[in-house]
């Protein structure tokens, strides 16, 4: 983004307004909620013993976008607009399958939240890419948060990773 910006045009219009409706604005940084969070992740361990990993990237993303419900202005483009819950205890039982992927993808990821529709789990690697995890495989949604809710919420058909 360049420096003489301003905040507004961080994101489309749609998505911006979908942000803000959810009750987004620019410099939102709820650090406290992300920082519970990250204890509730690090200290839980699936039955066989996996663990979550929890880095920068995602307790960043969870400060400023943690806990909204973020539902799409108008219709996608390639597929229906997704709706967001942006709670990393979405995937607090998914430890293993994060764990999976993110060895797969010779990184770590760390839950990001839900899409509510689908259910699929949204995930973050160390280097915030975004990705979504449905029955139908894992899917990559974008190189950073920003990018990667633009692709949610303006329906932008995301890139198959695996298949499922």
């Amino acid at each position: 983004m360049h420096a003489d910006r301003s905040s507004s045009t961080r994101f489309p219009v749609p998505v911006d307004a979908a942000l803000r409706t959810a009750g987004w604005q620019p410099g939102r940084w709820n650090i406290k909620q992300a920082e519970l969070w990250a204890d509730t992740l690090r200290g839980h361990a699936s039955p066989a013993g996996h663990r979550h990993t929890v880095f920068p990237a995602a307790v960043e993303a969870w400060a400023e976008f943690g806990d909204l419900h973020i539902t799409a202005q108008g219709p996608g483009r390639q597929l229906a607009p997704a709706t967001l819950h942006l709670d990393p205890l979405h995937g607090l039982h998914m430890a293993r399958t994060l764990g999976d992927l993110g060895r797969a993808l010779d990184t770590q990821v760390c839950p990001l939240g839900e899409e509510s529709d689908s259910h699929a789990l949204l995930a973050i690697d160390t280097e915030g890419r975004v990705y979504s995890l449905d029955h139908t495989g894992d899917w990559y949604v974008g190189p950073d948060i920003d990018h990667g809710l633009a692709t949610l919420l303006t329906g932008i058909e995301p890139v198959r990773l695996t298949a499922g």
